[in-house]
């Protein structure tokens, strides 16, 4: 009797906070609506047919704290209705401009009908509470939710400040536990970094595994003899699961011809006049979602998507995905002992937003494998619970991520390492008001609590990788200068013994992360 095999499923869902009430159209808060959009609601779409259909299913979702506060942001959820809006009325102005071309037609009344459906499903089948679903499908069984640091540093470049792994951690667990009532039993690892410092904060906070990139386990020490389709356990007794390589590999090569094209859209290929709803005061250009050209051959031209033969492949591709993991699952457990395991884990926005049909995909992919005898979808902690830990090798993993060369390189190099002497030196300060001011209340605590803020929001790993990938890099230079601008302020505030309280104010109203947070997370542990 062949052993079984099991497939585990997890996307990280993450954003940075962007977040810019003092501005009516900020272009950089559109990455929210189109993950929102194109991410989150076709996935909720997908576990509403599955379920609805008893179609077995489980995957595992990594929720970042700054998406999960974006998405229950008031300001934020209204704008993101308002942008729906606008895309719906620009469907009803292609309508019409498309109403002698039937291709064309067909494609604007599909991303039309697309957008009003969003709408509806949003506001009615969801009541604007995106979370509220994904803990329902937590519930059932279907999902595992895990958590990632506060905001999304990279841990590696802080482990010689304790008290910043610890913030990120804490904080991170505190907005966990008020958004779903649990503590999760995973943390994601920001970028996949990890180096073995990080190994004592896992157990401190009692999380049961974490993930890390293949090379990480092969390289480790003494290196995982079993390769990554078995789980390791560390010294301190934390479980490391490795992604699978080649089911990344195979992913990242779908590139089909057929599949739409997301870098082409129509607000930047129409004139001017016809996108206005989708301008920038300063003339920028904005997506609008209707996106008519498939990838295309490179070597031709481009030519219209066909939503149908687009769906088409996606389950094409899933069966071939499919096919590919039994085999490897297959030949895994013929040459070891243990149940082998597929960790299949993504950027979230991989399924939807970058690539429209990967939801189809996902869906194809559930579908095939109930057909599939011995083959079990998996959460990574249900799969860690029905194996007999004893038989995991100890073995600390080496540093690594999912980065660029797979180690720090994207988020330390000569793009950006000038951050890191402000961010350490802000981070000194920040322990030192927590070590100094241990018990204050009132308007002090306030400036103490938002000063806490702005030190996590300068570490987000978010601004040197787009620093480093010169992509929108004057932002994410801002966006570090002014928190850093913001906790200095603070802090000779609070030197001086004197804040200004409309100042205070305006700042916690634009920067709202973490509405509980408790700066004393940064005082040192003795």
């Amino acid at each position: 009797m062949s052993k079984p095999r099991v497939i585990s499923i997890l996307l990280n869902l993450h954003k940075p906070f962007v977040r810019h009430p003092e501005a009516s159209q900020a272009l950089e808060e559109q990455w929210f609506f189109e993950t929102l959009s194109d991410t989150c609601l076709p996935l909720l779409e997908l576990f509403d047919r599955l379920d609805a259909e008893h179609i077995p299913f489980r995957m595992a979702l990594a929720l970042s704290p700054t998406l999960c506060h974006l998405l229950r942001d008031e300001l934020l959820l209204e704008r993101y209705l308002q942008f729906v809006d606008r895309q719906i009325e620009f469907g009803v102005q292609e309508l019409d401009r498309s109403s002698s071309d039937p291709e064309l037609h067909r494609l604007a009344l599909e991303f039309y009908d697309r957008a009003v459906d969003k709408r509806v499903l949003f506001t009615e089948r969801y009541e604007g509470n995106i979370l509220k679903i994904f803990d329902y499908y937590q519930r059932k069984g279907r999902l595992e939710l895990l958590t990632t640091a506060a905001t999304y540093a990279f841990l590696p470049l802080y482990t010689g400040y304790p008290e910043a792994i610890q913030a990120q951690m804490e904080v991170a667990i505190a907005s966990h536990r008020i958004l779903f009532g649990r503590t999760p039993h995973g943390f994601w690892l920001p970028e996949l970094g990890w180096s073995p410092e990080i190994d004592r904060y896992l157990r401190s906070y009692n999380f049961s595994y974490t993930i890390v990139d293949s090379h990480s386990l092969l390289l480790g020490e003494p290196g995982a003899s079993r390769g990554s389709f078995y789980p390791v356990s560390t010294p301190t007794g934390v479980f490391a699961l490795a992604r699978d390589f080649y089911a990344r590999r195979e992913l990242e090569g779908l590139q089909d011809p057929l599949y739409r094209d997301y870098y082409r859209d129509a607000g930047y290929d129409l004139p001017a006049e016809s996108v206005k709803s989708f301008l920038e005061p300063s003339g920028a250009r904005k997506a609008t979602g209707y996106k008519y050209w498939a990838v295309g051959d490179k070597s031709k031209n481009k030519q219209l998507y066909d939503p149908a033969l687009a769906r088409e492949r996606a389950r094409e591709h899933a069966r071939s995905f499919l096919d590919s993991r039994m085999s490897r699952l297959t030949a895994a457990g013929e040459h070891q002992d243990g149940i082998p395991l597929s960790l299949c884990a993504y950027d979230g926005d991989s399924f939807g937003r970058f690539w429209y049909e990967g939801p189809d995909f996902l869906e194809a992919l559930f579908r095939e494998g109930a057909k599939q005898e011995g083959l079990q979808f998996m959460t990574p902690v249900e799969y860690l619970y029905k194996q007999d830990a004893l038989g995991f090798e100890t073995m600390m993993p080496e540093f690594s991520s999912w980065g660029t060369n797979g180690y720090a390189e994207m988020w330390l190099d000569a793009s950006n390492d000038w951050l890191y002497r402000h961010a350490i030196r802000s981070l000194d300060r920040m322990i030192e008001l927590a070590e100094r001011f241990p018990d204050d209340s009132g308007l002090k605590e306030r400036a103490l609590n938002q000063a806490a803020r702005e030190i996590l929001l300068v570490q987000s790993s978010d601004w040197p990788k787009m620093l480093y990938e010169q992509k929108n890099s004057a932002y994410a230079r801002n966006q570090i200068e002014t928190a850093l601008r913001n906790f200095t302020t603070i802090y000779e505030a609070l030197g001086s013994s004197y804040i200004s309280t409309e100042w205070l104010t305006t700042l916690e109203r634009r920067h709202n992360i973490f509405p509980t947070i408790n700066y004393r997370v940064f005082r040192r542990k003795h």
